[in-house]
């Protein structure tokens, strides 16, 4: 859920929405609690396919950097990109708490890739595509940043009745667990859509996975239930 794109593909609101929050970003019970419950699942689904120590990973749109902490912690090199400089600047002051090295950058994925093409052993964009103008652009930023062989991690919303009323009606509405707005339902994708960008671009599909999550329980966990929230991962041909 954050902002790192392409500089013409890239919405002012969202970057502004996302830097209100940056202030309590590490507080497990403040705007960011989803975050903070979903991370652990996300951080195992890399962790299963990718041997992350030593390995080059750059997390796209990575907010305040909680999953960069914790690929980081597991051993892996890691960069993480975002446009909101006020979440970046809490991603690097939040170092001094964990002593983790990570390389955060204010930069868009089409900069980044333009200097580092072909670069990364994994490639992790979490809750960023249904947040662009054209996930296709995003898609191909993604595909030019990660090596031969190498692994790209999306999680995103599916567009069904039951991700509308989960995480608008219900995180926005409801238990009031994120701002008002936060979420379009329009921009959501379903997992052919996305798969089908992918595919398009040169990557093989390997796995879909639901992302089961209980917010009053403040439990998360893999499921075969995609209408919410989704995981997947493809490869770039070797």
């Amino acid at each position: 859920m954050s902002t790192a794109m392409h500089a013409t593909n890239v919405s002012p609101e969202e970057i502004a929405r996302f830097d209100k929050l940056a202030a309590r970003w590490w507080d497990p019970d403040g705007e960011s609690r989803p975050l903070h419950d979903l991370n652990p699942v996300r951080a195992a689904y890399v962790a299963a396919r990718v041997a992350l120590r030593g390995a080059e990973v750059v997390d796209v749109g990575c907010g305040g950097g909680l999953l960069s902490e914790a690929l980081a912690r597991a051993g892996a090199r890691v960069t993480g990109i975002d446009l909101g400089e006020k979440v970046i600047e809490v991603a690097k002051l939040h170092l001094y708490e964990s002593a983790l090295e990570i390389d955060y950058r204010v930069q868009s994925s089409a900069e980044l890739a333009a200097a580092r093409p072909a670069a990364f052993d994994a490639v992790c964009c979490m809750e960023l595509i249904e947040h662009v103008p054209d996930p296709a652009a995003l898609v191909a930023d993604l595909v030019a940043l990660v090596k031969p062989g190498g692994w790209v991690f999306m999680s995103t919303l599916n567009r069904t009745p039951a991700a509308f009323g989960a995480a608008i009606l219900g995180a926005e509405y409801v238990l009031r667990m994120l701002p008002r707005g936060t979420h379009h339902y329009a921009q959501f994708l379903k997992p052919s859509e996305l798969g089908r960008l992918l595919r398009q671009a040169g990557l093989e599909l390997e796995d879909v996975s639901g992302l089961g999550y209980n917010p009053l329980m403040r439990k998360a966990w893999l499921s075969r239930f995609t209408a919410v929230n989704y995981l997947l991962c493809a490869r770039k041909p070797a």
